[in-house]
C-alpha cells in the first residue's frame, strides 16, 4: 500500500467467526461511508472459521464445533440475510422438539413447559420422575420467597438454590447450563450469563410467576419469546444450514478472500514513532502497519500481544479464564440403537458422574445428516485438553451405550478437541469487562472483540465483531 495513496489500513487479528464478521463489516461499512480502506485479516492457523467446521464422510454431515445458532439474538440471521444465504437456513425437526435429562442412569423427558430451572406448567412437572416430591415442594416455595434486595453479583448455582432448591439446581439447571457454557455453575455469574432470570425475580418476585405471566402473554399474543416450546433448550428457535455451519464462515471467507492471510501469527503490537499507526509484528519477523486494529482473539492471547502496550490491560484480559472441551461424533446403524431417539438429545447432571455432559441426536435434530439406515450422535465432553482420543471415545461410548442401549461398535467415530476456546463468565465478570473496556479506550484505533466480553454464542460473536468494526470507523 502506498504511503501517499491517502488510503487507511485496518488489520483484524483472528480468523474465527468474530474476526470474519469484523473484517466483513469494516470492508462493507467503509465502502458505504466512502472511506478508502484496505483490510487485512491475519489468521495464525491454516484455515479461517475457528471452531466452526463442517466435514462430510460417507454421506454423513459432521459438525466438529457448534451445529446451530439461536435466532432470538438477531445478528447472525441478519448477517445471513445480508450475505444472501438466508435461503440455505434450516430449522430443527418439528416432530421431536424435546430433550431428555439423565437421572439414575435413565433418560427422562424434560417436563413440558419446563424452562431451564423452573416449570411454567405444573401438571407435567408434578408427573415427572426427575424430581422427588420433596424437591417439587421446595421448587414451589419460589412462589413465596421474597426477592433479593442486594444488587451484588451472584453465582448461577447460588441463585437457583436460593429460589428453587438443590434438586432444581443439580438435576436440571446445572446440566442445562453446563451444556451451554461448559462451565461450573458454582462460579458462573448470573448477571453475565442469565440476566433474564434476575429480571424475572425483580419484576415478579418469583421465577415461576414470571414464567406464568409469559405463558399467559404467549397465549394472548402467540408471539412470546418462549413460544410453546419451553422444555429445556428452545429448539424451535435454533437454526443451522442445510450444508452445515461452515456455510456461514465459508461465505464470509469468500467475500474477504483477497484480505485473508493464513499462517500469520501475531507476536506483539506497538505504536509507531509518530503515534498515528500501529505496528503489528508477526512471528516470522514481518512488521505490518495499520491505523485501525481489531483484535478478535481469546482474552489471554489478546493480553499477551498487548503486554508491551498496556501491561495493566493485559493483566485484566488474562484474568478471564477459558475452558476446553471435545466433541465426539459417532455413527451407528439405526437397528443397533435401542432407544427410539424421539428427541433432540440429552444432558447429564454432574451428579451422574459420567464421562460426557450431553449428547445431541444429530441426524434426528436436523434432516439429511446421515443415511436413512444410520444415526449420527454428537457427544460433548467438558474439561478436556489434548486428551487421548482413543480413551475419550471408549469412555463416551461406554456411557452412551448404557443410556441408549447400544451394544455394537460405531461405524466410525471422530473426536474434535477445542482447547481453551470457551470463555468463563465468573462472578464479577461484568465489572472485569467494564475495566477492560475503559483501559482499551485509551488505545486509539484499537478495538477488542470476541466471546470473552458480552456473550459466547455465534450471534454474540458476530455482534461483537461488527460493533468493534463500527467503533473503529467512527474513530476516524
Amino acid at each position: 500500500m502506498s504511503k501517499n495513496s491517502g488510503r487507511k489500513h485496518a488489520i483484524v487479528i483472528g480468523g474465527g467467526i468474530t474476526g470474519l464478521a469484523a473484517g466483513y463489516r469494516l470492508q462493507r461499512e467503509a465502502a458505504q461511508r466512502d472511506i478508502p480502506l484496505d483490510v487485512t485479516l491475519l489468521e495464525a492457523s491454516t484455515r479461517v472459521g475457528g471452531i466452526i467446521k463442517t466435514t462430510h464422510r460417507d454421506r454423513f454431515l459432521i459438525e466438529h464445533g457448534p451445529d446451530a445458532f439461536i435466532s432470538t439474538k438477531p445478528w447472525a440471521k441478519a448477517l445471513c440475510e445480508e450475505l444472501g444465504i438466508a435461503d440455505k437456513l434450516i430449522g430443527t425437526n418439528p416432530k421431536v422438539r424435546r430433550s431428555f435429562v439423565t437421572q439414575n442412569g435413565t433418560l427422562h423427558p424434560v417436563p413440558e413447559g419446563f424452562y431451564m430451572m423452573a416449570p411454567s406448567t405444573f401438571l407435567p412437572f408434578l408427573k415427572s420422575p426427575i424430581f422427588s416430591w420433596r424437591g417439587k415442594l421446595r421448587m414451589a416455595l419460589d412462589l413465596f420467597i421474597a426477592r433479593r434486595s442486594s444488587d451484588a453479583d451472584e453465582s448461577v448455582a447460588d441463585f437457583v438454590r436460593r429460589r428453587l432448591g438443590t434438586e432444581a439446581f443439580e438435576r436440571m439447571a446445572q446440566p442445562m447450563i453446563g451444556g451451554i457454557y461448559t462451565s461450573d455453575a458454582e462460579n458462573l455469574s448470573l448477571k453475565a450469563t442469565f440476566p433474564r432470570f434476575l429480571e424475572m425475580e425483580k419484576a415478579h418476585g418469583s421465577i415461576i410467576k414470571a414464567l406464568w405471566a409469559q405463558k399467559r402473554k404467549s397465549q394472548q399474543t402467540a408471539t412470546s419469546n418462549l413460544t410453546r416450546d419451553t422444555s429445556g433448550p428452545r429448539y424451535s428457535l435454533f437454526l443451522s444450514f442445510a450444508a452445515g455451519m461452515q456455510t456461514l464462515t465459508d461465505t464470509l471467507a469468500q467475500t474477504l478472500s483477497e484480505c485473508i492471510r493464513l499462517r500469520a501469527r501475531v507476536k506483539t503490537i506497538q505504536q509507531s514513532e509518530n503515534g498515528t499507526e500501529w505496528q503489528v509484528s508477526l512471528e516470522d519477523g514481518e512488521i505490518l502497519e495499520a491505523a485501525l486494529l481489531c483484535i478478535a482473539l481469546p482474552a489471554p492471547q489478546t493480553g499477551k500481544i498487548l503486554a508491551e502496550v498496556s501491561p495493566t490491560l493485559a493483566k485484566r484480559l488474562t484474568a478471564i479464564p477459558y475452558a476446553s472441551s471435545a466433541t465426539v461424533n459417532m455413527a451407528f446403524r439405526r437397528e443397533d440403537v435401542t432407544h427410539p431417539l424421539n428427541g433432540m438429545g440429552f444432558v447429564v447432571p454432574a451428579t451422574e458422574q459420567l464421562s460426557l455432559i450431553g449428547c445431541s441426536f444429530s441426524s434426528v435434530k436436523f434432516e439429511n445428516r446421515a443415511p436413512t439406515e444410520y444415526v449420527l450422535l454428537r457427544a460433548f465432553v467438558g474439561g478436556t485438553n489434548n486428551a487421548n482420543e482413543n480413551k475419550l471415545t471408549a469412555s463416551v461410548l461406554a456411557d452412551i451405550g448404557k443410556l441408549l442401549g447400544i451394544k455394537k461398535e460405531p461405524f466410525f467415530s471422530i473426536v474434535s478437541q477445542h482447547s481453551h476456546t470457551m470463555a468463563q463468565y465468573l462472578v464479577g465478570h461484568q465489572k472485569l469487562v467494564t475495566d477492560i473496556e475503559a483501559l482499551a479506550k485509551s488505545l486509539s484505533g484499537v478495538a477488542l472483540a470476541g466471546n470473552a466480553y458480552h456473550g459466547i454464542g455465534i450471534p454474540d460473536c458476530i455482534h461483537s465483531g461488527e460493533q468493534a468494526a463500527l467503533a473503529l470507523l467512527d474513530s476516524l
